[in-house]
């Protein structure tokens, strides 16, 4: 794979560091009076999870990985780990708890997610920037109790807890934003 500028890097790019695969997890260009601008930023190994916090001139460059981005949908969680199956070839990847830990209060069966893999193993999950889950618990909003934007938490079918308004009711279908974990508005 040719080598691309570190000027060019975002988040979620891949490369390859220390013969590792990287994933770039945030990237700042800075510019300091009187001196050359540099690329500060970090990367996550895919492997090992260790952190490398990178300081480089706008012409240095890394090593790029092609990272493919396919659809699958989620299957099921088993002792081996999480399942999912690519619906074109039906061929299941099974995802360990490692790579899931920021993404699992969103996994619901049978919903499609986009998987990025680099060299045959998956590096990341993509969540789409807003879903809509049922609210499986809700306490009963109180009866006066609207001066001003109240909130209550929420259970979601996937255990995430989320701040709804005091009208959310159990069995309702509402949209939320996968970046915060936040309610966006009823589905």
């Amino acid at each position: 794979m040719p080598s691309v500028p570190a000027i060019s890097l975002r988040k979620g790019h891949a490369v390859r560091h220390n013969n590792e695969i990287c994933l770039v997890t945030e990237t700042e260009l800075k510019t300091p009076p009187r001196m050359a601008s540099y690329v500060q930023m970090s990367l996550r190994s895919v492997a090992t999870k260790k952190v490398f916090n990178l300081r480089l001139t706008s012409n240095d460059s890394l090593e790029g990985v092609v990272l493919e981005r396919t659809p699958h949908e989620y299957s099921y969680k088993d002792s081996s780990g999480y399942h999912f199956l690519n619906p074109d070839s039906y061929e299941d990847m099974i995802v360990f708890d490692d790579l899931i830990e920021g993404v699992k209060d969103f996994l619901i069966e049978g919903q499609l997610y986009t998987l990025l893999i680099a060299d045959g193993a998956v590096v990341s999950i993509e969540l789409p920037l807003t879903m809509t889950m049922t609210v499986t618990e809700s306490s009963e909003g109180v009866k006066g109790d609207s001066a001003n934007n109240v909130y209550k938490p929420a259970t979601m079918e996937t255990g995430l807890i989320v701040q709804v308004p005091l009208f959310i009711n159990q069995g309702e279908k509402i949209n939320v934003k996968t970046e915060d974990k936040s309610y966006l508005g009823r589905a």
